[in-house]
């Protein structure tokens, strides 16, 4: 099969970035699902892993955190996933990614596929979502559903954490969102999500929070 990847750690300012690899067809064992890719995003972890992680002809590194795709083979041990289920995830750092045709991952951190989603859409959502939610409520302790009151800000709201940050948020909380863009489509955006207020980041944001008369920030969510 092929994939994509590197055979040695290289830095974004060098030329060689990655190099196509081809690769012996994964078979699936325990409780991992073989899964056909049908769609990857492109992360900040990807320049991670490609700068340090060890790497030679002989063992390859693919590249590829996020992703979407069909099941097409199980392990002996899995019980949440058939033959054909589409699903998404987040890869592990620590095994093969999913710049490749095919890939192998552990049934426990796959989830199905939204069937309102695309492929696409789906392979967008994955470490997004894990990153705000995971900063929301477990960094900042706050309780789902829980009607929890305060401001939180979210700079950057029309980034990919910053976007899951407001649905979250204005879905899961009682908090009062404000957010903030610098375009009209991108506060169109925001407000589409549910944000209660938005502001640009590129004014002064302490007198833009002033005039909004809400009260003082509980917490700052810089995405």
């Amino acid at each position: 099969m092929k994939a994509f990847g590197f055979t040695a750690p290289f830095s974004s300012d060098e030329n060689n970035y990655v190099e196509q690899i081809e690769r012996d067809m994964p078979k699936a064992s325990g409780h991992d699902i073989l899964v056909e890719i049908k769609a990857v995003a492109t992360n900040p972890v990807d320049t991670k892993v490609r700068g340090r992680a060890p790497a030679s002809v002989d063992a390859p590194v693919i590249l590829g955190y996020d992703a979407a795709g069909i099941v097409t083979e199980v392990g002996e041990d899995v019980t949440r996933f058939k033959k054909g289920d589409e699903v998404y995830y987040a890869g592990l750092v620590s095994r093969q990614g999913s710049f490749a045709d095919y890939q192998l991952v552990d049934e426990r951190i796959a989830g199905f596929k939204p069937k309102s989603l695309s492929f696409a859409q789906s392979a967008a959502m994955p470490l997004t979502t894990i990153t705000a939610y995971e900063l929301l409520f477990e960094r900042f302790g706050v309780k789902q559903n829980s009607g929890a009151k305060g401001n939180l800000l979210v700079i950057g709201g029309a980034g990919g954490v910053g976007s899951m940050m407001i649905q979250l948020a204005s879905q899961m909380t009682g908090l009062n969102v404000i957010a903030t863009a610098s375009r009209p489509d991108t506060l169109l955006w925001c407000k589409k999500l549910g944000a209660d207020h938005v502001i640009s980041h590129h004014e002064n944001m302490s007198e833009q929070l002033k005039a909004l008369n809400i009260g003082p920030i509980d917490m700052v969510a810089g995405l």
